[in-house]
């Protein structure tokens, strides 16, 4: 009897708890299909001598990845990721994280030959591959 109000105290907080909980939004959005998206495949120079390409839309069996790189000066400067794979929750959650990881390994290296994210094979395997057909489009050799 003397355990009733701390029981009862503790299930009223506990679901206080979870009704007030709010799930972030995941920073990559998925993509609505499978399919390249519409930009553009054939590489393209800017104004500041950057050059940019797209790489393949590189499917797998939990959605496609597809980056966008960009090189200027003989050094990739940025790499953009255009679709990740994101058909279930779970999927979205590991390539939301992998993602930053890959980017930043990609551009300290300097190269599509990075390491996967314990993980994430998947998207780590995709994201490569993607990245690898833009370079080559762009004709990038790494150092």
């Amino acid at each position: 009897m003397r355990r009733s109000p701390i029981v009862l105290a503790a299930t009223v907080v506990g679901t206080a708890g979870v009704m007030a909980f709010h799930p972030h939004t995941p920073a990559v959005q998925p993509a609505a299909a499978t399919t390249p998206t519409t930009a553009t495949t054939a590489p393209t120079k800017t104004a500041s001598g950057a050059r940019t390409a797209t790489g393949t839309a590189v499917d797998t069996q939990y959605g496609a990845a597809q980056v966008r790189v960009t090189v200027k000066g003989g050094k990739i400067t940025d790499i953009e990721a255009l679709q990740l794979q994101g058909n279930d929750p779970r999927s979205l959650q590991i390539s939301s994280s992998a993602e930053p990881i890959l980017k930043q390994e990609a551009l300290v290296k300097q190269s599509a030959d990075i390491d996967a994210v314990s993980g994430a094979t998947f998207t780590s395997d995709s994201y490569t591959q993607s990245l690898q057909s833009a370079l080559d489009k762009l004709g990038f050799k790494s150092s």
